[in-house]
């Protein structure tokens, strides 16, 4: 990781790494979640919520937790390819914490905009993702969506989001003039971004072609404790070692109006509902 990327990384919130994995690597991964989603549900699956009959999120509901149980993905999580870049960036080897497969097939929802560290809770620092592209992802088929330099911004109170084109139903106000910016990327590229920084994505609106992405969430190594859902946490070699369980319900930013000019005031307090989607 060279140091202009991590200079991107601390201005931006995020950073594309583009082809740390390769063709066959992608392929090989690609088939290996399809296959373990045809063969029926598994513990941590997801649809969302308001799932109608005809969603296709019930065909393919998220999948999550998955290295706790699946080998595969276990040695995705700790690879020396993502360790290396992780390390790089956030000058220390952090610790894994969550995986998760996002199938997206055409005609279903985006996820409203949110904060990964709004459901971890890694305290203190923040928590860190790895958003790896198993299939072309474009504004068609429901790219991220990400809003830069959002990390600098503590965790907002969430608001009631849209489910006709959420399949989750909370998500965080955002002013006009901190536009999302969509991330295009081509299979093995990596997404990688600070748990404070809003993102979401669209709904896929194509008519042929899926969004698959493989996830996974690390807290930085100063963390001292995280929310219970994501206890065991990994080292990178793939021990585990024992963080605290942080408790919910803190204070949250909400967005004021201070001289005409939007500023953010920790004057709300977290609700959190349901796990970390």
């Amino acid at each position: 990781m060279s140091d202009s990327g991590k200079e991107v990384f601390d201005r931006e919130g995020y950073l594309v790494a583009r082809g740390v994995f390769g063709a066959g690597d992608v392929d090989r991964l690609r088939d290996h979640f399809m296959t373990l989603r045809r063969r029926g549900p598994h513990p941590h699956d997801l649809a969302g919520v308001g799932v109608a009959g005809h969603d296709p999120l019930r065909r393919y509901p998220r999948m999550a937790q998955m290295h706790r149980w699946d080998e595969v993905t276990l040695r995705w999580l700790i690879d020396s390819r993502l360790r290396e870049r992780l390390t790089a960036l956030l000058g220390a080897e952090p610790y894994a914490v969550q995986s998760m497969l996002y199938f997206k097939p055409p005609g279903s929802r985006g996820q409203a905009l949110h904060q990964d560290n709004f459901y971890l809770r890694a305290e203190p620092g923040t928590c860190v993702a790895a958003w790896m592209a198993l299939d072309p992802a474009d504004e068609e088929n429901g790219c991220m969506m990400v809003v830069p330099g959002s990390q600098r911004w503590p965790i907002l109170c969430t608001a009631k989001a849209d489910t006709r084109v959420s399949f989750t139903d909370v998500t965080v106000p955002v002013p006009d003039d901190h536009p999302s910016r969509p991330v295009r990327m081509e299979p093995g590229d990596v997404l990688f971004f600070n748990g404070s920084l809003v993102h979401g994505s669209r709904p896929n609106t194509s008519t042929g072609r899926f969004r698959r992405a493989l996830i996974g969430h690390y807290v930085q190594a100063e963390a001292k404790k995280v929310a219970e859902y994501f206890h065991p946490a990994l080292r990178m070699d793939g021990t585990p070692l024992h963080l605290g369980v942080s408790e919910g319900g803190g204070l949250c930013g909400e967005w004021t109006d201070t001289d005409g000019v939007p500023a953010i005031a920790l004057t709300g307090h977290q609700t959190i509902t349901r796990r970390h989607e």
